[in-house]
């Protein structure tokens, strides 16, 4: 391997243990990200000539950790900082406190934290998880979706301003307010997720490297917090969702849906990494959907779904986070395992739902019910509705070919 591969590789691998370390001594997430990105240049200027480290992320993180250093002693308040910091700056080590078995030391876990804070705008907090966690660069983040890369670039710097003038602190919170800043982790871990698992613009279907970001964050969530079982709920319900993935799109990159997947192409080995994350899983509402993906995982084969325990574990989940999109899914669950009849109601009573208005899955769900009552043209109508709403070609293509086999009297 060439040393700028090398050195390219190595970094996005390492790239967020370097900006972790080095925020804590900086204590700014976006002066340590670019003194992360001078150790890249420097890598990037030695390496073709003295050769690839031995041991490479070591010599990036000590490089970026010196250069940290550095700029804390030319500052003007270095006094003060050498009375905070003391010997942390000649050793790069944190001084030693007294042990708090609620506190977890761990610089990664406080990047995650800082990174995914409630000040910032989910937007904000999504681009900047992917930057400074992900590895990814501002272009490749507006490419996952399909924004201008300007637009991405602002995001991330005005995150990083927010967090400083906020004065966020580099730590992982404890106590109550842990409980309360996880939610904003696993939310975005889960944003990021669902975008790659079901794009909601654009040409493709799936977006595959982003559901592959967010399952990876996850297991290092899951690594650095086991004794929280939401954030195991988390990785299982990722898991057992990216094991299809094979299986939902056709060789042209149409969708496929679940009644008519190639189970054989699911992948077992993600399903038993799902299973057993579920069994240190909770009740909360990512290891509720971990539950019912579990559900679809055990059936060999459509027609053995455990339609009426699916059913069930959405009315726990619509009881524990009320959501008209829960009920919706519940809606679904009821028509299969009570037949479309005693769902249409459920459906029919989420019309006046604001959140639904343009909820393109509204008028689809519906259309199918209707198809399978045997109301042909209100379904075609409700599917034709559906495909107006939907901003992903994909969808919207396989939306208009449901409605032409109503039309055409072909639909099965």
């Amino acid at each position: 391997m060439s040393a700028p591969r090398a050195v390219e590789t190595v970094f996005r691998i390492e790239s967020a243990r370097i900006i972790a370390a080095v925020t804590r001594i900086v204590r700014d997430v976006g002066i340590a990200e670019e003194l992360a990105q001078d150790a890249l240049v420097a890598a990037l200027e030695q390496w073709p000539e003295s050769g690839v480290p031995e041991r490479p992320g070591a010599w990036l993180m000590a490089t970026a950790r010196h250069r940290a250093i550095d700029l804390v002693r030319r500052r003007e308040t270095y006094a003060r900082k050498l009375a905070e910091v003391g010997r942390a700056l000649d050793e790069a080590q944190e001084p030693e406190a007294a042990y708090d078995p609620d506190d977890i030391d761990d610089d990664l876990l406080r990047l995650v934290f800082t990174a995914c804070h409630p000040v910032l705008s989910a937007d904000a907090r999504i681009a900047l998880t992917l930057r400074l966690l992900g590895g990814l660069t501002t272009a490749e983040i507006a490419r996952a979706f399909l924004v201008p890369e300007p637009t991405i670039a602002q995001r991330v710097v005005r995150a990083k301003r927010s967090l400083a003038k906020a004065g966020v602190p580099f730590e992982v919170p404890f106590g109550p307010d842990r409980a309360a800043r996880l939610d904003s982790v696993l939310e975005v871990i889960y944003l990021v997720f669902n975008e790659g698992y079901a794009a909601t613009t654009g040409d493709d279907w799936l977006r595959p490297a982003l559901c592959e970001d967010a399952l990876r964050l996850a297991r290092v969530l899951a690594g650095l917090m086991p004794g929280e079982p939401e954030v195991h709920g988390l990785a299982a319900l990722l898991e057992l969702q990216a094991s299809r993935t094979a299986a939902r799109t056709g060789p042209d990159g149409q969708p496929v849906l679940l009644a008519d997947q190639d189970r054989a192409r699911w992948d077992h080995l993600l399903i038993r990494r799902g299973f057993t994350a579920l069994e240190r899983a909770g009740t909360g509402p990512y290891s509720l959907q971990a539950a019912i993906a579990a559900c679809h995982a055990r059936a060999v084969t459509y027609e053995e779904t455990d339609w009426a325990t699916i059913a069930a574990l959405y009315a726990r989940l619509a009881a524990l986070t009320p959501s008209p999109v829960v009920a919706l899914n519940r809606a679904v669950a009821v028509s299969m395992a009570e037949g479309p009849a005693a769902a249409l109601p459920l459906v029919d009573a989420l019309a006046a739902e604001p959140a639904l208005a343009d909820y393109h899955l509204l008028p689809s769900v519906r259309g199918d019910l209707l198809a399978r009552l045997g109301r042909a043209e209100e379904a075609r109508a409700e599917f034709e509705r559906a495909a107006a709403l939907t901003r992903n070609e994909r969808e919207r293509a396989l939306l208009h070919a449901r409605a032409r086999e109503l039309a055409s009297g072909d639909a099965p």
